[in-house]
């Protein structure tokens, strides 16, 4: 669920704005294409929602404790390393690709284990120095790009660095190359990654210029200088710029992401006193709440307005658009809620009370095809009671709000016990398994406690969690 913007600042990022991937799409049309809405409902190989739902239990079925990497060592640093480097620091994110999982914690150390031999395969920090902010895995060209602060530059400045997956698999972390060398990303410069429509889009404060290049080779593509410009918004196939407040309102363009030529101008009305809580755009839905007031859907091709009331929908921490479904998660207070573009509220969640109250986007899941949420949510009071301070790892259907499955320490096989097809009970067990369960220190409800990242590798069907220690678990079955 990408779409990550990462700004000049030597604090990590935690991201309010996430985007959920899509299958990517092709041209635009008034914003909307129906004949190529018509033609995907017609070749269209996703399967029953029944029988999604069967397959999605089974998946998650029996899942357990499988792997335990540690992202701290003392010794693994150069001696000139920067001293908070060698710290033990909580997990920020995780991402994993082709058969690695890559742990970010929020000291700037970032490390990369195998899958494969379950070993750690290098530090990403190339530089004694290099404070690693953000991670972001290119597939189109099969690379990670790292996002750095560094000590030399008094951490004021982003850089980004590109390296191919299979020198990391090589150990070879210092194979790869500087991106955006010619952009001066400082506060309140920024980098956003849009991996919905494969664009880069970066911000240089210090002379106002956005520029957007192509995320498959990293070619400027245009640049858009304006000083009005006071934010942009991206939405598949469009970009909306929000301009200075007006007397009358907020000015407001919508750009082709793929040339940046004008497809729209417009003013939209604002109350004069209020503070405006967000304005986002979902291609033809442009959608605007202000402090205390309705929330507006407005349609931009016809001008049709929804409103939807102050008590009905209250501002949210985070949203999260998902593009196959045209619908809209938001997160509050620990609670998610999924809307349609009606102002319908179409789905509330059985068991899905989210660990973190102010949403932590790292700590949620969407799977590509939009129809499972993934995340680390409260133990209900029962559970509580037996499982102490461990949370639980909820899988839910988004469309109908039920949960499919729950990792928790009470129904999760301890990380200690043996797998093997003796059923020997772990007496004088030989098998490879026992070894491998051997190298975990820690409980299944201590690896349920104080979880900080989250990651599900569709391809593996592991989820990886990082929790305050620095350790890295992996869940499989």
């Amino acid at each position: 669920m990408d779409g990550r913007r990462i700004t000049a600042s030597p604090r990590p990022c935690t991201g309010r704005r996430v985007v959920a991937k899509k299958r990517r799409r092709g041209g635009i049309d008034g914003f909307v294409n129906s004949v190529k809405k018509l033609q995907r409902r017609e070749i269209s190989t996703k399967r029953d929602r029944a029988f999604s739902m069967c397959d999605a239990q089974e998946r998650f079925r029996n899942i357990r404790l499988q792997e335990e990497y540690d992202t701290h060592d003392p010794k693994g640093y150069s001696p000139s390393s920067l001293p908070f480097l060698k710290k033990r620091s909580k997990i920020i994110e995780i991402v994993a690709a082709r058969d690695i999982v890559f742990a970010l914690a929020q000291s700037g150390v970032c490390a990369a284990f195998s899958r494969e031999t379950n070993q750690r395969i290098c530090f990403l920090n190339v530089s004694h120095d290099e404070v690693i902010r953000s991670l972001f895995y290119n597939k189109n060209n099969d690379s990670l790009i790292t996002v750095s602060v560094y000590a030399s530059d008094n951490f004021s400045s982003l850089k980004c660095r590109t390296t191919r997956i299979e020198y990391i698999r090589r150990g070879k972390p210092d194979a790869g190359f500087a991106l955006f060398e010619s952009e001066s990303l400082k506060w309140p410069g920024f980098v956003e990654f849009d991996d919905v429509n494969g664009k880069v889009l970066t911000y240089s404060a210090q002379d106002s210029i956005y520029k957007v290049f192509d995320l498959k080779n990293y070619t400027m593509l245009y640049c858009i200088s304006d000083k009005n410009v006071q934010e942009i918004k991206i939405s598949p196939g469009i970009m909306l710029l929000i301009l200075t407040k007006t007397h009358s309102g907020v000015p407001l363009k919508i750009l082709s992401i793929e040339d940046g030529s004008v497809l729209k101008s417009f003013s939209h009305l604002l109350h004069k006193t209020k503070k405006v809580d967000f304005i986002e755009q979902f291609n033809e839905k442009l959608l605007v709440k202000q402090e205390n007031e309705n929330l507006q859907i407005l349609d931009v091709r016809n001008s049709e307005l929804t409103e939807v009331s102050s008590t009905e929908f209250m501002t949210p921490s985070a949203f999260i658009f998902l593009y196959e479904n045209q619908l809209f998660l938001t997160f509050r207070n620990g609670t998610v809620a999924v809307w349609n573009f009606r102002g319908e509220r179409v789905t509330s969640f059985d068991d899905h009370l989210l660990w973190h109250p102010d949403c932590n986007t790292n700590n949620i899941y969407i799977t590509s095809d939009q129809d499972l949420i993934i995340s680390y949510c409260k133990s209900d009071t029962d559970e509580s009671l037996s499982d102490g301070n461990a949370g639980s790892i909820n899988i839910s259907n988004i469309l109908t709000g039920k949960c499919l499955a729950k990792i928790k320490a009470s129904n999760s096989l301890l990380a200690d016990e043996c797998w093997c097809s003796a059923n020997c009970g772990g007496r004088n067990c030989n098998s490879r398994k026992r070894v491998e369960a051997s190298r975990i220190k820690s409980t299944v409800a201590e690896a349920l406690e104080d979880i900080t990242a989250l990651f599900y590798d569709e391809d593996r069907n592991e989820i990886y969690t990082g929790n305050r220690l620095g350790l890295i678990h992996v869940w499989s079955n």
